[in-house]
């Protein structure tokens, strides 16, 4: 009969460190994080979402999706927000991010008036993090808790968000990667992968699938064909318009619900992005479930978007906290 034999002292020890490293990956944010310095920081922040989409509820979709850019670029560090110099094109200004990113101002008001009552205090970071959330429930999504204390980063550059960020063209395998490389799982790029539910997407973004699909077809046979001849009708062919957009969920481009689910099932998902989702037998019955139970995705939704938001975040000494989130402090 074998004995178990007692760990020794060595293992011991390196299992303690491993625990030792574990904790403090998970205690690198916290609930709660601005209580003592600055109480009234996401009420603050809350206020300037709710009076962005007063004048424009397409800030929803903005907010959720400069979250998303941010975080998948260098971590969740506010390198997003950082204007272009002379000398470096940063990443809002990447053809990736310009001009389809939006709710930049939204994020200056909240900071201003964080400047004024706690100066120094919130990371712009942060303010994106509570930003998203507080769009995503105005938009009809459940809430969630947002664990604070990012720290903003000093680097943005253009060339990051062309290996980073999928483009509207990926098909499921390289979508799996991408999000892996983020520490997300194929299931969670598809609950996220529903926040295409609102918003709008410019038409150069998709037009391939509409006249240039590949050598033997001019339209992709998997785009439902009157779904088509509507998206030919007001994108044109040829139109030298780079501000022609149109909604990503026709059906309700303002609620953050599970239409978008139950477009890609009607071969009606606007990116090739999208409608990859049902050539896996996994991501397709994901897509099946979220488009018939809409609460337990909005579920899982907002639990990604807390994930998400821990992407590479710079915490403790790291990095800094700016005081105008358009420039690194000099």
């Amino acid at each position: 009969m074998r004995h178990t034999e007692m760990p020794t002292t060595p293992m011991i020890l390196g299992m303690a460190l491993l625990l030792g490293f574990l904790v403090t990956l998970e205690a690198q944010l916290q609930l709660g994080f601005y209580t003592q310095s600055c109480g009234f920081a996401e009420f603050i922040v809350k206020d300037e979402v709710r009076k962005g989409l007063m004048t424009d509820s397409g800030f929803a979709a903005g907010l959720i999706r400069l979250h998303f850019h941010d975080c998948f670029v260098r971590g969740c560090d506010g390198s997003v927000l950082i204007d272009s110099t002379a000398s470096n094109v940063a990443e809002k200004d990447s053809p990736v991010n310009n001009p389809s990113l939006r709710g930049f101002e939204i994020i200056d008001n909240a900071k201003a008036k964080l400047e004024l009552m706690c100066k120094g205090v919130v990371s712009c970071a942060d303010i994106v993090a509570f930003a998203a959330r507080d769009a995503v429930e105005m938009a009809g999504g459940l809430g969630y808790d947002v664990p604070a204390g990012r720290r903003d980063g000093r680097v943005s550059l253009a060339t990051d968000t062309f290996t980073n960020l999928p483009p509207p063209t990926a098909d499921v395998n390289l979508l799996t990667q991408i999000f892996a490389n983020k520490g997300l799982t194929q299931e969670e790029m598809v609950i996220l992968s529903g926040a295409h539910t609102v918003g709008q997407s410019h038409c150069t973004s998709f037009s391939n699938r509409l006249y240039t699909y590949n050598t033997t077809t001019s339209q992709d046979p998997t785009l439902d064909p009157n779904y088509a001849a509507q998206l030919k009708q007001q994108c044109p062919q040829g139109s030298t318009n780079p501000s022609l957009a149109v909604p990503m969920d026709p059906m309700s481009p303002f609620s953050l619900d599970s239409g978008y689910y139950m477009a890609v099932l009607a071969n009606r998902g606007l990116f090739s992005s999208d409608q990859t989702l049902l050539t896996n037998s996994d991501t397709a019955n994901q897509v099946n479930q979220n488009a018939v139970n809409p609460y337990l995705w909005r579920r899982k939704f907002a639990a990604a978007m807390v994930k998400m938001g821990q992407i590479g975040v710079l915490t403790g000494d790291a990095g800094e906290i700016r005081t105008n989130c358009r420039a690194i402090n000099q």
